[in-house]
C-alpha cells in the first residue's frame, strides 16, 4: 500500500512540475481568462442595472467564477496534452515497463490538474479581490468555489486524457479544445439567463456548465448556500466520474495494444 501512495505521490508530483517549469502550460491559462475578466469587467459593468439582471455589486462579482472555470479547462487541456506528449516521445512505454501502479500514470496527471486547478481558483479570487470583489460567503463561500473548480479541473483533465490516450497526439488534444471550449460561450456563464431568449437561452439551460457556474455564483453574489453548491459540485463531479471512466477505458485499451 505504501508503494503504491508513493507512485500516485510521485507521478502526481512530476505532473504539477512539468507545468510549473512550462510557462506554455501556466502563463495562457492565467494570462487569457484575467485579460477577459478584466475587459468585460469595465466594459459591462453597466450591464448590472439592467432590470432582471442579478444582484450583484459589479459585473466583476458576476463574472468571477466563470472566469475561474475558464481558467481551470485551460489548464487541464494543457495537462492533457503533456499525457500524449509522454505516449509520443515513448516517456509512456518506459512507465508500462516499470513496476509501478497503472492507474497511477493517469492519477497522476488528474491529481496534478486537481491541484493546479484549486491553486488557480485562488489566485483569481485574491486579483478579484484587490480590484473591489466581494464574496458574500465570505471565506467559507471561496473554500466552495475553489473546491468546485478543482473537481471540475480533474473532470475535464479525465475527459481530455481519455482523447489523448486514445489518439496519442498532443496536436489532436489541442485541435479539440476549441469544441469542449465553445461550451463556456453557450452557457449561462457571462450573462445571466434571465436576460436571453430564444434559441440561446434553450442552449444555455441545457449546458451543465450554466448550473455549475450559477450554483458557484450564488456563493458569491448571495452568500452561503448549501443546496446551490451541491449542485455544482454534483455537476464537476460527474464530469469527473465520466471522464475517468472513460480515461480508464483508454488506458486499458492502449495497455492490451501494447
Amino acid at each position: 500500500m505504501s508503494a503504491a501512495v508513493a507512485q500516485y505521490a510521485a507521478l502526481s508530483r512530476r505532473s504539477l512540475l512539468t507545468m510549473v517549469r512550462q510557462p506554455r502550460a501556466i502563463i495562457p491559462p492565467i494570462l487569457f481568462p484575467l485579460m477577459f475578466m478584466a475587459l468585460s469587467s469595465a466594459a459591462f459593468d453597466r450591464t448590472t442595472q439592467l432590470p432582471g439582471f442579478p444582484e450583484s455589486e459589479s459585473f466583476l462579482q458576476f463574472l468571477i467564477c466563470a472566469t475561474i472555470v475558464q481558467g481551470a479547462l485551460f489548464a487541464s487541456i494543457a495537462a492533457a496534452s503533456d499525457v500524449a506528449h509522454d505516449i509520443e516521445d515513448g516517456f509512456f512505454d518506459r512507465l508500462i515497463a516499470s513496476p509501478v501502479a497503472r492507474t497511477s500514470i493517469l492519477a497522476g496527471r488528474v491529481m496534478g490538474s486537481l491541484v493546479f486547478g484549486f491553486v488557480q481558483a485562488w489566485f483569481y479570487l485574491v486579483v478579484g479581490s484587490a480590484f473591489g470583489l466581494t464574496v458574500e460567503g465570505g471565506f467559507i463561500g471561496m473554500i466552495g468555489v475553489t473546491l468546485v473548480a478543482a473537481m471540475f479541473a480533474a473532470g475535464v483533465a479525465s475527459l481530455a486524457s481519455a482523447f489523448a490516450i486514445r489518439t496519442g497526439s498532443s496536436e489532436a488534444v489541442l485541435g479539440a479544445f476549441p469544441l469542449l471550449f465553445s461550451l463556456m460561450f453557450i452557457s449561462g456563464n457571462f450573462f445571466p439567463r434571465t436576460l436571453m431568449d430564444g434559441w440561446f437561452k434553450t442552449a444555455a439551460t441545457i449546458n451543465p456548465l450554466t448550473h455549475m457556474v450559477e450554483g458557484m455564483r450564488a456563493q458569491v453574489i448571495g452568500g452561503l448556500d448549501l443546496g446551490e453548491w451541491l449542485s455544482a459540485f454534483s455537476i464537476a463531479l460527474g464530469f469527473f466520474v465520466v471522464g475517468l471512466v472513460l480515461a480508464t477505458a483508454a488506458l486499458r485499451g492502449r495497455l492490451a495494444a501494447n
